[in-house]
Protein backbone atom coordinates (compact mmCIF):
# COMPACT_ATOMS: atom_id res chain seq x y z
CA UNK A 1 0.00 0.00 0.00
CA UNK A 2 1.50 3.34 -1.34
CA UNK A 3 -1.29 5.31 0.18
CA UNK A 4 -1.52 4.40 4.20
CA UNK A 5 -1.88 8.07 6.11
CA UNK A 6 -5.03 8.28 3.45
CA UNK A 7 -6.16 4.57 3.99
CA UNK A 8 -6.02 5.20 7.73
CA UNK A 9 -8.13 8.11 7.49
CA UNK A 10 -10.66 7.04 5.42
CA UNK A 11 -10.45 3.92 7.73
CA UNK A 12 -10.83 5.72 10.99
CA UNK A 13 -11.92 9.11 10.96
CA UNK A 14 -15.35 8.86 10.82
CA UNK A 15 -16.90 11.42 13.12
CA UNK A 16 -16.23 14.40 15.24
CA UNK A 17 -13.31 16.22 14.38
CA UNK A 18 -12.17 12.94 12.51
CA UNK A 19 -15.00 13.38 10.21
CA UNK A 20 -14.36 16.97 9.04
CA UNK A 21 -10.36 16.65 8.76
CA UNK A 22 -11.48 13.50 6.23
CA UNK A 23 -13.88 16.03 4.62
CA UNK A 24 -11.25 18.99 3.98
CA UNK A 25 -8.70 16.47 2.82
CA UNK A 26 -10.89 15.31 0.18
CA UNK A 27 -12.16 18.31 -0.83
CA UNK A 28 -8.74 20.28 -1.01
CA UNK A 29 -7.68 17.06 -3.18
CA UNK A 30 -10.85 17.46 -5.59
CA UNK A 31 -10.04 21.23 -5.69
CA UNK A 32 -6.48 20.51 -6.74
CA UNK A 33 -7.64 17.95 -9.37
CA UNK A 34 -10.07 20.78 -10.89
CA UNK A 35 -6.75 22.90 -11.46
CA UNK A 36 -7.51 24.73 -8.48
CA UNK A 37 -4.74 26.58 -6.20
CA UNK A 38 -4.46 26.80 -2.32
CA UNK A 39 -3.44 29.77 -0.45
CA UNK A 40 -1.99 28.92 3.49
CA UNK A 41 -2.15 30.90 6.57
CA UNK A 42 0.46 30.42 9.44
CA UNK A 43 -0.05 31.62 12.85
CA UNK A 44 1.15 30.15 16.13
CA UNK A 45 4.79 28.57 16.29
CA UNK A 46 4.36 26.25 13.41
CA UNK A 47 7.76 26.61 12.26
CA UNK A 48 9.15 26.42 16.02
CA UNK A 49 6.64 22.70 15.95
CA UNK A 50 8.37 21.74 12.41
CA UNK A 51 5.54 21.72 10.30
CA UNK A 52 8.05 22.33 7.55
CA UNK A 53 8.62 18.27 8.03
CA UNK A 54 5.58 18.33 5.55
CA UNK A 55 4.78 21.45 4.93
CA UNK A 56 8.13 22.00 2.61
CA UNK A 57 7.45 18.67 0.03
CA UNK A 58 4.07 19.87 -0.53
CA UNK A 59 5.20 23.64 -1.65
CA UNK A 60 7.83 21.88 -3.93
CA UNK A 61 5.74 19.57 -5.22
CA UNK A 62 2.89 21.97 -5.76
CA UNK A 63 0.10 21.62 -3.64
CA UNK A 64 0.41 25.03 -1.76
CA UNK A 65 0.49 28.41 -4.01
CA UNK A 66 0.71 31.20 -1.64
CA UNK A 67 1.36 31.31 1.97
CA UNK A 68 0.62 34.61 4.68
CA UNK A 69 2.87 33.94 7.37
CA UNK A 70 3.35 36.15 10.69
CA UNK A 71 6.80 37.58 11.10
CA UNK A 72 7.95 34.96 13.92
CA UNK A 73 7.01 31.77 11.15
CA UNK A 74 8.87 33.39 9.00
CA UNK A 75 12.32 33.79 10.88
CA UNK A 76 11.81 30.63 12.81
CA UNK A 77 12.11 28.58 9.69
CA UNK A 78 15.28 30.36 9.17
CA UNK A 79 16.20 29.42 12.74
CA UNK A 80 15.78 25.89 13.27
CA UNK A 81 17.84 25.33 9.80
CA UNK A 82 20.92 26.82 11.04
CA UNK A 83 20.36 26.25 15.14
CA UNK A 84 18.52 22.76 14.92
CA UNK A 85 21.12 21.38 17.11
CA UNK A 86 21.10 23.49 19.68
CA UNK A 87 17.44 23.63 20.18
CA UNK A 88 16.15 22.49 23.74
CA UNK A 89 13.07 20.46 24.46
CA UNK A 90 10.62 20.45 27.41
CA UNK A 91 8.44 18.39 27.73
CA UNK A 92 7.03 18.43 31.24
CA UNK A 93 6.65 22.13 30.68
CA UNK A 94 3.43 22.07 32.49
CA UNK A 95 4.51 21.28 35.79
CA UNK A 96 7.22 24.23 35.87
CA UNK A 97 7.84 27.18 38.48
CA UNK A 98 8.51 30.50 37.60
CA UNK A 99 11.88 29.71 38.65
CA UNK A 100 12.29 26.92 35.93
CA UNK A 101 11.51 29.56 33.61
CA UNK A 102 14.18 31.88 34.96
CA UNK A 103 16.68 29.17 34.76
CA UNK A 104 16.02 28.92 30.91
CA UNK A 105 15.78 32.41 30.44
CA UNK A 106 19.91 32.68 31.74
CA UNK A 107 20.53 29.58 29.53
CA UNK A 108 19.40 32.09 26.89
CA UNK A 109 17.23 29.67 25.73
CA UNK A 110 13.21 31.28 24.28
CA UNK A 111 11.05 28.80 25.42
CA UNK A 112 8.21 28.26 23.34
CA UNK A 113 5.92 25.31 24.66
CA UNK A 114 7.88 22.39 24.62
CA UNK A 115 10.59 23.64 22.66
CA UNK A 116 12.73 26.64 23.00
CA UNK A 117 14.84 28.66 20.20
CA UNK A 118 18.21 28.98 21.31
CA UNK A 119 19.67 33.24 21.68
CA UNK A 120 23.26 32.91 20.11
CA UNK A 121 22.77 30.32 18.12
CA UNK A 122 19.28 31.37 16.19
CA UNK A 123 18.85 34.67 16.95
CA UNK A 124 22.53 36.14 16.70
CA UNK A 125 24.13 34.04 14.26
CA UNK A 126 21.04 35.23 11.74
CA UNK A 127 21.69 38.67 13.07
CA UNK A 128 24.89 39.24 12.04
CA UNK A 129 24.04 37.63 8.16
CA UNK A 130 20.79 40.15 8.05
CA UNK A 131 22.08 43.38 9.65
CA UNK A 132 24.87 43.77 6.52
CA UNK A 133 21.74 43.46 4.02
CA UNK A 134 19.60 45.95 5.90
CA UNK A 135 22.36 48.29 5.63
CA UNK A 136 22.90 47.73 2.15
CA UNK A 137 19.89 48.33 1.33
CA UNK A 138 19.81 51.75 3.34
CA UNK A 139 22.87 52.94 1.54
CA UNK A 140 21.71 52.17 -1.74
CA UNK A 141 17.98 53.49 -1.20
CA UNK A 142 16.43 49.40 -1.86
CA UNK A 143 13.16 48.70 -0.84
CA UNK A 144 11.79 45.12 -0.07
CA UNK A 145 9.45 43.13 1.65
CA UNK A 146 10.10 41.71 4.85
CA UNK A 147 9.70 38.30 2.94
CA UNK A 148 12.06 38.88 0.18
CA UNK A 149 14.85 39.67 2.92
CA UNK A 150 14.81 36.17 4.16
CA UNK A 151 14.26 34.86 0.54
CA UNK A 152 17.48 36.43 -0.04
CA UNK A 153 19.44 35.43 3.06
CA UNK A 154 18.02 31.95 3.01
CA UNK A 155 18.89 31.09 -0.51
CA UNK A 156 22.69 32.44 0.21
CA UNK A 157 23.23 30.58 3.22
CA UNK A 158 26.14 28.10 2.98
CA UNK A 159 25.82 24.47 3.18
CA UNK A 160 28.36 24.80 6.52
CA UNK A 161 25.71 26.56 8.54
CA UNK A 162 22.65 24.12 7.50
CA UNK A 163 22.38 22.60 10.92
CA UNK A 164 18.68 21.36 10.18
CA UNK A 165 17.63 19.20 7.20
CA UNK A 166 17.39 21.66 4.62
CA UNK A 167 14.84 19.60 2.83
CA UNK A 168 12.33 20.37 6.18
CA UNK A 169 12.86 24.33 5.96
CA UNK A 170 9.98 25.44 4.44
CA UNK A 171 10.74 28.97 3.90
CA UNK A 172 13.71 27.42 1.57
CA UNK A 173 11.25 25.49 -0.39
CA UNK A 174 9.27 28.75 -0.60
CA UNK A 175 12.19 30.87 -1.71
CA UNK A 176 13.06 28.21 -4.39
CA UNK A 177 9.98 28.86 -5.71
CA UNK A 178 9.70 32.24 -5.56
CA UNK A 179 5.90 31.47 -3.32
CA UNK A 180 4.04 34.28 -3.05
CA UNK A 181 4.09 35.70 0.51
CA UNK A 182 2.69 38.23 2.48
CA UNK A 183 3.96 39.05 5.91
CA UNK A 184 1.44 41.39 7.96
CA UNK A 185 2.32 42.46 11.22
CA UNK A 186 5.94 41.52 10.68
CA UNK A 187 6.84 44.50 13.23
CA UNK A 188 5.90 41.94 16.08
CA UNK A 189 8.70 39.44 15.49
CA UNK A 190 12.10 38.83 16.92
CA UNK A 191 13.48 40.43 14.13
CA UNK A 192 11.12 43.59 13.58
CA UNK A 193 12.56 44.62 16.99
CA UNK A 194 15.79 44.10 15.89
CA UNK A 195 14.92 45.92 12.80
CA UNK A 196 13.37 48.87 14.76
CA UNK A 197 16.20 48.84 16.97
CA UNK A 198 18.23 49.79 14.06
CA UNK A 199 16.20 52.21 13.05
CA UNK A 200 15.87 54.07 16.04
CA UNK A 201 20.06 54.22 16.49
CA UNK A 202 19.86 55.48 12.97
CA UNK A 203 21.73 52.17 11.00
CA UNK A 204 18.92 51.48 8.97
CA UNK A 205 16.24 53.25 7.23
CA UNK A 206 12.68 51.92 8.24
CA UNK A 207 12.16 52.89 4.40
CA UNK A 208 14.00 50.09 3.59
CA UNK A 209 10.96 47.84 4.27
CA UNK A 210 7.58 48.02 2.05
CA UNK A 211 4.58 48.48 4.21
CA UNK A 212 1.89 46.13 5.20
CA UNK A 213 -0.21 48.08 2.93
CA UNK A 214 1.94 47.44 0.26
CA UNK A 215 2.00 43.65 0.78
CA UNK A 216 -2.45 44.31 0.08
CA UNK A 217 -1.64 46.15 -2.66
CA UNK A 218 0.63 43.54 -4.03
CA UNK A 219 -1.59 40.91 -3.13
CA UNK A 220 -4.41 42.74 -5.25
CA UNK A 221 -2.53 41.22 -8.57
CA UNK A 222 -1.09 37.88 -6.77
CA UNK A 223 -4.57 37.27 -5.73
CA UNK A 224 -6.75 37.90 -9.13
CA UNK A 225 -3.48 35.32 -10.60
CA UNK A 226 -3.97 32.99 -7.98
CA UNK A 227 -7.96 32.64 -8.83
CA UNK A 228 -7.87 31.85 -12.01
CA UNK A 229 -9.54 28.76 -13.25
CA UNK A 230 -10.89 27.09 -10.62
CA UNK A 231 -10.05 29.48 -7.75
CA UNK A 232 -8.12 29.56 -4.84
CA UNK A 233 -8.47 28.06 -1.89
CA UNK A 234 -7.73 29.44 1.79
CA UNK A 235 -6.28 26.87 4.32
CA UNK A 236 -5.70 28.41 7.84
CA UNK A 237 -4.07 27.43 10.70
CA UNK A 238 -5.19 28.77 13.96
CA UNK A 239 -6.18 33.03 14.02
CA UNK A 240 -4.80 36.13 14.40
CA UNK A 241 -3.48 38.39 11.38
CA UNK A 242 -1.88 35.88 9.13
CA UNK A 243 -5.75 34.65 8.51
CA UNK A 244 -7.29 38.51 9.07
CA UNK A 245 -5.20 40.01 6.27
CA UNK A 246 -5.27 37.87 3.48
CA UNK A 247 -8.80 36.98 3.46
CA UNK A 248 -10.28 40.54 3.50
CA UNK A 249 -8.36 40.45 -0.38
CA UNK A 250 -11.75 39.57 -2.20
CA UNK A 251 -14.14 42.01 -0.35
CA UNK A 252 -11.38 44.98 -0.86
CA UNK A 253 -11.05 44.32 -4.77
CA UNK A 254 -15.18 44.52 -4.89
CA UNK A 255 -15.44 47.55 -3.16
CA UNK A 256 -12.14 49.44 -2.97
CA UNK A 257 -11.17 49.00 -6.03
CA UNK A 258 -14.47 48.64 -7.80
CA UNK A 259 -13.43 45.42 -9.61
CA UNK A 260 -14.95 41.87 -10.22
CA UNK A 261 -13.09 39.47 -7.85
CA UNK A 262 -13.64 35.71 -7.36
CA UNK A 263 -14.88 34.06 -3.82
CA UNK A 264 -12.62 32.40 -2.06
CA UNK A 265 -13.27 28.37 -3.60
CA UNK A 266 -12.46 26.81 -0.12
CA UNK A 267 -12.31 27.82 3.26
CA UNK A 268 -10.62 25.30 6.35
CA UNK A 269 -9.22 26.38 9.50
CA UNK A 270 -7.31 24.49 12.34
CA UNK A 271 -8.18 26.07 15.19
CA UNK A 272 -8.93 25.37 18.81
CA UNK A 273 -10.08 28.93 19.68
CA UNK A 274 -13.42 28.69 20.95
CA UNK A 275 -16.48 31.06 19.58
CA UNK A 276 -16.74 33.75 21.99
CA UNK A 277 -17.06 37.89 21.90
CA UNK A 278 -15.85 39.45 19.02
CA UNK A 279 -13.51 36.29 18.78
CA UNK A 280 -12.37 36.39 14.87
CA UNK A 281 -10.29 33.31 15.16
CA UNK A 282 -13.25 31.18 16.83
CA UNK A 283 -15.45 32.46 14.47
CA UNK A 284 -17.68 30.12 12.29
CA UNK A 285 -16.96 30.27 8.79
CA UNK A 286 -20.76 31.62 8.03
CA UNK A 287 -19.86 35.00 9.70
CA UNK A 288 -17.35 35.58 6.75
CA UNK A 289 -20.30 35.09 4.28
CA UNK A 290 -21.60 38.33 5.78
CA UNK A 291 -18.65 40.58 4.68
CA UNK A 292 -18.16 39.12 1.53
CA UNK A 293 -14.96 36.71 1.91
CA UNK A 294 -17.13 33.22 1.90
CA UNK A 295 -20.19 32.66 -0.28
CA UNK A 296 -22.75 29.68 0.73
CA UNK A 297 -21.65 27.67 -1.81
CA UNK A 298 -17.76 28.17 -0.29
CA UNK A 299 -16.57 23.95 0.72
CA UNK A 300 -16.65 25.10 4.49
CA UNK A 301 -14.38 22.92 7.09
CA UNK A 302 -13.41 24.06 10.62
CA UNK A 303 -11.36 21.71 12.55
CA UNK A 304 -11.13 21.93 16.14
CA UNK A 305 -8.09 20.79 16.50
CA UNK A 306 -4.20 20.96 17.34
CA UNK A 307 -2.77 21.94 14.11
CA UNK A 308 0.45 20.41 14.56
CA UNK A 309 -1.42 16.79 14.87
CA UNK A 310 -3.83 17.90 12.15
CA UNK A 311 -1.48 19.83 9.45
CA UNK A 312 1.09 17.14 8.88
CA UNK A 313 -1.91 14.62 8.43
CA UNK A 314 -3.33 16.28 6.18
CA UNK A 315 -0.21 17.20 3.83
CA UNK A 316 1.32 13.19 4.21
CA UNK A 317 -2.31 12.04 2.94
CA UNK A 318 -2.18 14.69 -0.13
CA UNK A 319 1.17 13.95 -0.99
CA UNK A 320 0.13 10.57 -1.14
CA UNK A 321 -2.53 11.53 -3.31
CA UNK A 322 -0.25 13.67 -5.96
CA UNK A 323 2.15 10.97 -6.04
CA UNK A 324 -0.39 8.34 -6.56
CA UNK A 325 -3.38 9.95 -7.82
CA UNK A 326 -5.13 6.93 -10.30
CA UNK A 327 -4.52 4.36 -6.79
CA UNK A 328 -5.57 7.37 -4.62
CA UNK A 329 -8.85 8.21 -6.30
CA UNK A 330 -9.91 4.56 -6.37
CA UNK A 331 -9.42 4.05 -3.03
CA UNK A 332 -11.79 7.11 -2.19
CA UNK A 333 -14.47 5.66 -4.40
CA UNK A 334 -13.97 2.51 -2.74
CA UNK A 335 -13.98 3.69 0.66
CA UNK A 336 -16.28 6.95 0.55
Amino acid sequence: MSLPVLDFILTNYKNFNARVTRDALLAYWSHLQDGGKMFWTLAGAMSSAQLGITLAPAIREGLIHGISSTGANLEESLFRLVAHHSYRDFPDYRYFKKSDDTKILKDQMRRVTDTSIPEEEAFRVVEHLMIPMWEGASRDGTRKFWHEYFYDLIQKLPKKLHEGKPEESWLLAAANKNLPIVVPGYEDSTFGNIFASHVKLGECSASIVKSGIEYMAEFYDQYEELSTGAGCGFFQIGGGIAGDFPICVVPSIKYDLQKKAKPWAYFCQISDSTTSYGSYSGATPNEKITWDKLTEKTPMFVIESDATIVAPLILSALLECHRNPKEANKLIAKKS
